[in-house]
């Protein structure tokens, strides 16, 4: 890999002064006076280099320099004498991706501002697993898109014509939930959640592209079946009972799919996607793969209104792309993971979902889907969820070398089935990310609608069970890096959340205290963040302000 990066930064280099012709060594452009008397020929110097071949009316050749760099065709400029600098070995050829407009370069002044430049190697040219004609940039989790100009934390390679990509994250945390009311719900405990994902992707042909992906996390060793605790999260199950107030861990196996994309031209890709477990096409990328997301320990309110999903045993979609816009649609199993994290559950493919995204601009991701879920949840099988979500991802340029994640995501559930009542319930979610060279500011701000029956609180009838409370999450956080290496970054971090609701709610109140109060300490390490610039062919790719290309 390491002659593969020196080759890069060699054609990087030698692309860079061709470019800059107006300051290269040896070039005097000196334009003719008006009717110029013509000059005598300077005696040619001695030279044990063989004369050059005769030429027409030439200027005589000084040998006593480098060799003059050959014409352009068509181009003859009187008084122009262009000797090339002394000559570096010719950088090795780079191999043909197919990715019009994409240009990435090393970690030094190329870098992009807020990708930070301290990165430790040169970034290559790496296709989107999903389209080779779409920036690497652009791909979320699954099948999902961020914007085009977004932070990428991860290790790369190339070998046989495979591009490679590793993603991995890991939290070791201490969290106290609801401190200020300690008789009453809530929990304080050491967990460390992780993932390492590994991406590969092939060409087929001239027009085919293959991909592959995997993910595996430690959860259910270093969580545990109950999960982490989070004041007001709800979802899934542990020894039979519904989880409140805990985030369930992820499954070992958390992702392992294949995908194939057809070009059928530039501006056309025709998309199938199979994974076992995998991600359908439903809400936005999955909380832990967001750039706004990615210096937060914990898992959104909201999970399960907006991209629970992420985890599915039997996914199958197919897409079509058309320029910057993309239609998808999935068969899926609904029921979500069962209890026991090391097992692939059984395939159902009884769920279907579709998924409309568009990225009007490097800086913009957005989506609108819908899904059928049949039997989500083990512990209640005659539940049916139709799930409505849409979602706004944004990067801003702060500074030189910062940038501003943010995202905002909508999820709506309508919950049906035999004998039961439906009903709706609404989530909503804001959070941004301040990504620094040295530090990281960052923030969500949520809320949703949660019942008794999923927060296991007494209720005098089935309709009150089941009726909307309003719940509100406020978070705000910073972490510092304390070491950056080729392996990865390791940032000190902590958090505090506040949490509320009507307190005139007696139940509430009665289980969580008044304005129920919570704060997390971790160490992350993560995969470095990569300099790049970015674009693609069909659309000019100024990147955000101050983005030099």
């Amino acid at each position: 890999m390491k002659n593969l990066f020196l080759a890069s930064f060699g054609l990087l280099v030698g692309t860079s002064a061709f470019a800059q012709h107006t300051h290269m060594p040896g070039m005097n452009m000196q334009m003719p006076a008006a009717k110029p008397k013509p000059a005598a020929p300077k005696p040619k110097p001695i030279s044990t280099r063989p004369a050059p071949a005769p030429r027409p009316k030439p200027a005589a050749a000084d040998t006593t320099r480098a060799k003059a760099a050959p014409a352009m065709p068509g181009m003859d400029m009187p008084g122009m004498n262009m000797p090339a600098p002394a000559a570096e070995p010719a950088p090795a050829a780079w191999p043909a991706h197919d990715m019009p407009g994409m240009s990435m370069g090393s970690s030094g002044n190329t870098a992009m501002p807020g990708m930070a430049a301290d990165s430790s190697d040169m970034m290559m040219e790496m296709r989107n697993s999903f389209s080779k004609n779409l920036p690497m940039t652009r791909q979320g989790s699954g099948t999902s898109w961020h914007p085009d100009s977004s932070p990428m934390y991860m290790q790369m390679a190339q070998a046989k014509g495979w591009d490679m990509m590793l993603m991995y994250s890991v939290f070791l945390r201490y969290t106290s939930q609801n401190f200020n009311h300690s008789a009453l719900r809530g929990d304080a405990n050491f967990r460390a959640n992780s993932y390492v994902m590994g991406m590969a992707n092939h060409l087929v042909g001239e027009r085919g592209l293959f991909s592959i992906q995997a993910m595996v996390s430690a959860d259910p060793v270093t969580v545990g079946g109950a999960g982490y605790p989070l004041l007001f999260q709800t979802g899934e199950s542990w020894k039979g009972e519904k989880l409140h107030d805990n985030q369930h861990p992820h499954d070992l196996v958390s992702a392992l799919a294949l995908g194939y994309t057809y070009a059928a031209s530039q501006d056309v890709d025709l998309t199938g996607y199979l994974g076992y477990p995998g991600e359908p096409a439903i809400g936005p990328p999955v909380f832990m793969h967001r750039p706004s997301a990615a210096n937060l320990p914990a898992a959104p309110l909201g999970h399960h209104w907006q991209d629970a999903t992420h985890i599915q045993f039997g996914v199958a979609t197919v897409g079509v792309r058309y320029r910057n816009a993309k239609l998808e649609g999935s068969l899926f199993t609904g029921r979500e993971p069962n209890e026991n994290r090391y097992s692939f559950d059984r395939p159902r493919f009884d769920s279907y979902s579709a998924r409309l995204s568009v990225n009007p601009s490097d800086n913009l991701a957005l989506q609108v889907s819908a899904a059928h879920l049949k039997s989500p949840e083990e512990l209640e099988p005659n539940d049916n969820v139709d799930r409505t979500t849409a979602s706004v991802m944004h990067n801003a340029n702060v500074g030189k070398e910062s940038i501003l994640s943010s995202t905002f995501v909508w999820g709506m559930n309508r919950h049906s089935g035999i004998g039961e009542e439906t009903t709706y319930s609404h989530s909503f979610l804001l959070e941004s990310n301040l990504q620094a060279r040295q530090f990281n500011l960052f923030t969500r701000l949520e809320t949703l609608q949660l019942n008794y029956d999923e927060l296991l609180l007494p209720a005098a009838t089935d309709h009150d069970a089941h009726a909307n409370r309003q719940v509100a999450a406020f978070t705000l956080g910073a972490s510092k890096y304390i070491a950056k290496t080729k392996a990865g970054w390791l940032d000190l971090g902590l958090t505090g959340t506040l949490n509320t609701y009507n307190t005139e709610n007696a139940a509430l109140l009665t289980a969580y205290g008044r304005n129920p109060l919570s704060f997390e300490v971790y160490l992350r390490f993560i995969a470095p963040r990569m300099s790049m610039h970015m674009g693609h062919g069909g659309m000019k790719h100024g990147g955000m302000p101050g983005m030099k290309m």
